[in-house]
């Protein structure tokens, strides 16, 4: 949930604070590393290679 004025009004990557903002993921619309790798699918190994 985007909280932040400025990430609301023009996102967080533009704010000139992004890169000492410790709420980036929390009030700003950052996502946390962990989220992005969760949406993606793990990678399968093929059984017949070893």
């Amino acid at each position: 949930m985007t909280l932040c004025p400025i990430a609301i009004a023009v996102g967080c990557k533009k704010c000139p604070a992004f890169s000492v903002c410790p709420l980036k993921s929390v009030i700003g619309d950052v996502k946390k590393p962990e989220d992005a790798a969760a949406g993606r699918k793990p990678a399968r190994r093929d059984p017949a290679k070893k």
